[in-house]
């Protein structure tokens, strides 16, 4: 295996062995198209085809190229909201369903797995949340959580006097027995596969311009093909086809992640979480024989988040990660990787998955995962699945996108309020006064009069501008310097040095404006 140590290169993309598909070259029919090649989509379309339905998938890459591919794939009963705050916001009975969902998501990745004989790296490990000595957080939080984790259910949660880490004191920790752990690209690789078998159709380089329910269901792609359906399912990590009505719910925030190779058997394979502010992450890999001269897996480190659009300080993040990591895990060696993802934080603490609120019936979205991707990706197959087929499920009122928590107000004021600031920026100068003052290999938003232009200067001098206006809501996009893209403060959508989107909720590129040579 050669690793990339350029940009932004997660442990999963690496092996670039993930399956092609064709892109879509005439009108389909299905009785659900699904919107999205990542954990939401594959995993739909593959329990809908079990189901007797007939599935198209489309994504705008390949494969497996969104935030999905980012992930650092812990499979959990720990949620990034912890119980004694769902158990407020969401009540006894709420928390208990979201202990029940994504437990059930776990046993329910292991079932697939067994049953279609997918060699993933599946293996259940132990989880630990933990409180460092270093930090100024009492243990009484992990008392508190102890107690709402075995109110919603998790009877085997116990606090531990310390994580089993002989290189550091992580202090007293509690304890999930059965967490899980996989490689996402070999399981969805596998799923995908099996998408076929079973009569599915998947398409990529497939960008969905238009999303239309009703009657006749359509989803239309910007050559003009069509596929005609009875049901859509929106599995694009934020909504894409949703103006207002789930994007004022949720925000978007970049978290970090580093890769380096640790000698093998001198980390043990867990999952674990600190409950410090900026908060950390890690579990293990296994990589295959010959990757190194000697036995290594790869340590992952997450965390360090911001939100999207609102800090420029990527490398100051990646170096904050390192340093954590090398103070406690000193057998540590090269760093092989470092990528960013997009995190979705629901104000309520849970994810949204249903209909989309203040649309036709027989549209879907699945979004608000915050860090727990892979069981929620699994949670809205299931919950998705039971909807579109006219069966009910116990997790449907919980995870329902038209929900309305009362006791969320205060943080939804708070994001609101956060948003609504990021506006400002129509009023103030540019980054720069003068395209020419835009450095080579970097990018610059420039006024120019009325307007914001965004410039970006590629390696040869060539000047290539288009509008610094995000087509989802007009927020005013900035530069990220280390991975080259402008990032919008508002909503989290993303578009490369040209103007190309990469991450909704926009879904569409920057208006282009000129490109010249200076």
């Amino acid at each position: 295996m050669k690793y990339s140590t350029a940009g932004s290169t997660s442990i999963w993309m690496a092996p670039a062995d993930q399956p092609t598909f064709s892109s879509l070259t005439a009108d389909q029919r299905a009785d659900v198209c699904l919107v999205g090649a990542g954990i939401v989509g594959l995993t739909t379309a593959y329990l809908l085809g079990r189901a007797g339905k007939s599935v198209v998938v489309l994504d705008d890459g390949p494969i497996f190229s969104g935030e999905t591919g980012r992930t650092t794939a812990h499979l959990c009963t720990a949620l990034d909201e912890r119980y004694f705050a769902l158990e407020r916001l969401h009540g006894e009975k709420g928390a208990q369903l979201a202990a029940e969902s994504h437990a059930a998501a776990i046993d329910e990745i292991e079932r697939i797995v067994r049953t279609e004989n997918i060699d993933c790296d599946f293996e259940r490990v132990d989880g630990y949340l933990f409180n460092p000595p270093e930090q100024s957080k009492p243990d009484d939080e992990l008392e508190r959580e102890l107690a709402a984790a075995r109110r919603a259910g998790l009877s085997e949660v116990e606090i531990v006097p310390r994580v089993p880490l002989g290189s550091f004191d992580t202090g007293h920790a509690l304890r999930f027995p059965r967490q899980a752990q996989f490689h996402p690209l070999k399981y969805l690789t596998a799923l995908a596969q099996a998408i076929i078998r079973d009569g599915g159709r998947i398409f990529t380089h497939t960008h969905v311009k238009a999303i239309k329910g009703g009657t006749s269901a359509q989803v239309e792609a910007g050559d003009g093909l069509v596929v005609t359906c009875d049901a859509i399912v929106v599995a694009t990590n934020t909504p894409v086809n949703d103006r207002l009505a789930i994007h004022t719910k949720q925000a978007a925030y970049r978290s970090f992640v580093i890769g380096a190779a640790v000698p093998s058997g001198t980390v043990p394979k867990i999952l674990g979480w600190e409950t410090s502010d900026p908060y950390h992450y890690v579990r293990l890999q296994s990589v295959s024989r010959g990757a190194f001269p000697v036995p290594h897996d790869i340590l992952i480190v997450g965390g360090e988040d911001h939100k999207t659009g609102q800090a420029d300080d990527t490398e100051t993040r990646y170096a904050r990660l390192e340093a954590w990591a090398r103070s406690r895990f000193p057998m540590m060696g090269q760093v092989h990787f470092r990528w960013s993802g997009q995190v979705i934080e629901p104000v309520d603490g849970l994810a949204f998955i249903g209909r989309n609120p203040l649309d036709h019936d027989n549209i879907y979205v699945a979004t608000g995962h915050s860090g727990n991707g892979m069981t929620y990706g699994m949670i809205a197959g299931r919950l998705l699945t039971d909807l579109i087929s006219g069966q009910s499920n116990p997790w449907a009122a919980l995870y329902d996108p038209s929900r309305v928590t009362l006791s969320a107000v205060k943080t939804f004021a708070e994001e609101s309020g956060n948003m609504a600031m990021q506006y400002s920026d129509w009023l103030t100068e540019g980054d720069v006064k003068q395209d020419e003052q835009v450095p080579i290999g970097t990018g610059a938003v420039v006024r120019h009069g009325l307007t914001k232009i965004a410039i970006y200067r590629d390696p040869n001098g060539e000047l290539h501008e288009c509008s610094a206006v995000c087509p989802h809501l007009g927020g005013i996009v900035r530069w990220n310097h280390a991975e080259k893209t402008w990032d919008c403060p508002c909503h989290g959508s993303r578009f490369d040095a040209f103007g190309q989107v990469l991450n909704g909720p926009a879904n569409k590129n920057l208006e282009p404006i000129a490109v010249h040579v200076s």
